[in-house]
């Protein structure tokens, strides 16, 4: 994955994705969850997350007491060591974040801890969110740092605008 070209890419296109997902506020397709599913389709048979984890070297996902709990136990430590050694708790919302960027756990593209990694990390890039027209704001924060939300979303739009006047 060139990450350099994916920010390129990504800061080009930014506006026009933007617009169209704040349209989906308004006029959403009797088929998006079809269209949603095959640009999805798509997008992963050229997608590799193992070439980017540009995810773990430029976001944090957020770590319930569950995953505190399970990644400490894991590592052998007690979860208040775990969160003194790595994270911080994030003011505004409470959220347990990483303290550092890329993330500690990251070494070579790949997760250190998959097996046990936060649910949020597992979730992520969050294209199983239905319907898609209410996670606008998740794909928006996304466009910027996952190659394979930026190929979905203008999959996506290339999709609709083909078949409906998004005008």
């Amino acid at each position: 994955m060139d990450l350099k070209k994916f920010k390129i890419t990504a800061a080009r296109k930014k506006k026009s994705l933007h617009a169209f997902l704040d349209k989906l506020d308004n006029l959403v397709p009797d088929d998006m969850q079809e269209i949603v599913d095959k640009a999805d389709a798509e997008m992963w048979q050229e997608t590799d997350c193992m070439t980017c984890a540009n995810c773990c070297k430029t976001m944090t996902p957020t770590y319930s007491i569950k995953d505190i709990s399970r990644i400490s136990a894991h590592l052998g430590m007690k979860p208040k060591d775990f969160k003194e050694k790595w994270l911080y708790k994030e003011a505004e919302t409470g959220d347990w974040m990483n303290k550092q960027q890329p993330c500690q756990f990251l070494a070579n593209n790949m997760c250190t801890i998959y097996e046990v990694r936060p649910v949020d990390c597992a979730q992520f890039p969050h294209h199983n969110l239905k319907p898609f027209d209410l996670y606008g704001d998740t794909y928006k924060a996304n466009l910027m740092h996952c190659p394979a939300t930026l190929v979905l979303v203008d999959k996506v739009k290339k999709a609709v605008e083909r078949e409906y006047d998004m005008g």
